[in-house]
């Protein structure tokens, strides 16, 4: 059982990985299963289908993401301090785990029906941050905006600037700390003039 666990574990990772790398129409289970030194077999054993083990390795990823960025609100302050949090988070990820940021950025070329999946595994960490958002908005704190889009445009500029990271990697070039650091505190400057209300 162990064993199984720690295979599934495995496949997983390296889906995340070749997804993300290569994008999902280029990844064979052939080819996945070679490089993790398994039988095609072994794979459609534990998903059952190429389609099966996108969905697992989007749950999985959603699943890790989600519980980054959890970890990082709780530790917030209010106010502009959680969007912040989220902010750095995301960064830390996108150092640590490009993958994870290269799958989202793959998922959403996909569209449905695993796109809608994500948005599923993520609805509640929408809820709250669109909840957030609305409170802060009604405290007179952060500019009046429709919530959803602001969300939507948030999630654009963050990811996209920190998934450029995984774009530079993917070339050759290997960033540095300081152009991370950069990066994000250009764009903490950029969200904090366009949310934070004048007082």
């Amino acid at each position: 059982m162990k064993d199984a666990a720690a295979t599934r574990a495995r496949i997983l990772d390296g889906a995340l990985m070749s997804f993300s790398a290569r994008g999902y129409g280029a990844t064979s289970l052939d080819s996945l299963a070679g490089g993790l030194g398994l039988r095609k077999q072994t794979i459609l054993h534990h998903f059952g289908t190429k389609e099966g083990l996108l969905m697992a390795v989007v749950d999985h990823s959603a699943a890790e993401l989600g519980e980054a960025l959890e970890v990082a609100l709780a530790r917030a302050g209010p106010g502009f301090d959680r969007v912040e949090a989220l902010v750095r988070a995301v960064f830390r990820l996108a150092a640590r785990r490009p993958e994870l940021l290269g799958l989202l950025r793959e998922v959403s070329r996909l569209g449905p029906p695993t796109a809608t999946r994500l948005v599923e595994v993520l609805d509640p960490l929408v809820v709250r941050a669109g909840a957030f958002l609305e409170e802060e908005m009604a405290a007179g704190r952060m500019r009046r905006h429709d919530p959803r889009l602001l969300l939507l445009s948030v999630y654009s500029t963050v990811i996209g600037a920190a998934t450029e990271v995984e774009v530079l990697r993917a070339v050759g070039v290997d960033p540095t700390a300081r152009t991370l650091v950069r990066r994000r505190t250009e764009l903490l400057g950029f969200l904090r003039c366009a949310l934070v209300a004048e007082p």
